[in-house]
């Protein structure tokens, strides 16, 4: 299979490339979003892709898209992303990997919804015996299910900086204090609805991130990717145990490996080795067959 690291259409105008997403403008009221096999670790882009990453991506999106429609609206439009490009060449860039979407104001902050005791969270609740200044009770190990999901945003940093977690009441200076209550009331109904319907399929949600805008009457909408392994934290449910983090779906083969080489963390990232690509495609690709039947 062919990766895809920069998507190039001349028939559309060139808005933004992030750290995976390449964004076109369609027209006043719709962007085209692509999503690249390009992997960030460390807040740095790989120069090897992951090959069919973003069409993983893509279709698992899609799918909490639509299940999730019974929460809150979603940006997608309705409209066939092969249908806005001209050529044969950019109809095979945008194919499986593309959505149409509304063009709506992205919120300044990431919404992160923590289950269990993980990664950063875990960190902070060894110093401080709290997540986020959010209080835990005492005793908790690694990997344990928080007595309720926790709301903490983050800010959204620049690319090659770190995002920071911020106190709810930060959210609510940056969006005001009732588009902040909307946001989080989403947030975890997302997450709940989300990760209630996961474990059935075999994988634990131990955290996620959404990001979320609004029209110009102000109405909330779901943007971005949602509870992709790119956004969130999959556990397989028959490795899970309290006391340490199982093998996660997602990036952790390339992060390993990257911890291992010696490389500093800035850029440019080495290139990484073939087997390791592939080990990651295939975590992929499983989280896509266990969540979405296909």
């Amino acid at each position: 299979m062919s990766a895809l690291h920069e998507s190039n259409l001349t028939s559309l105008k060139f808005l933004h490339r992030g750290k995976v997403r390449d964004l076109y403008e369609v027209d006043a009221d719709h962007l085209l979003i692509v999503q690249t096999d390009r992997l960030s670790a460390f807040d740095v882009i790989l120069p090897t892709p992951i090959p069919g990453k973003g069409e993983v991506l893509t279709a698992v999106s899609n799918f909490w898209f639509k299940k999730l429609a019974n929460v809150i609206p979603n940006h997608l439009s309705g409209i066939d992303p092969e249908s806005v490009v001209k050529t044969e060449a950019e109809k095979a860039q945008v194919r499986g990997r593309a959505f149409v979407t509304k063009k709506l104001k992205p919120l300044p902050i990431e919404a992160i919804v923590r289950g269990y005791l993980a990664g950063s969270g875990w960190k902070d609740y060894k110093k401080t015996g709290a997540v986020c200044g959010i209080q835990l009770p005492e005793g908790m190990q690694e990997a344990q299910k928080l007595p309720e999901p926790l709301f903490t945003p983050s800010t959204k940093a620049a690319a090659g900086a770190h995002d920071e977690n911020i106190p709810f009441e930060e959210a609510q200076k940056l969006l005001g204090a009732d588009m902040a209550e909307q946001v989080k009331k989403a947030t975890l109904a997302l997450y709940t609805q989300a990760a209630d319907y996961a474990i059935t399929r075999g994988i634990i949600i131990a955290d996620t991130k959404f990001e979320f805008g609004t029209d110009a009457a102000g109405k909330l909408y779901l943007i971005d990717e949602a509870l992709t392994p790119d956004s969130s934290r999959f556990w397989p449910a028959d490795q899970y145990k309290v006391g340490s983090n199982p093998p996660s779906f997602d990036k952790q083969f390339v992060r390993d490996w990257l911890e291992s080489s010696g490389w500093n963390k800035k850029p440019p990232a080495p290139q990484v080795p073939a087997d390791v690509l592939q080990k990651t495609a295939d975590k992929y690709r499983e989280a896509q067959r266990l969540l979405t039947g296909a």
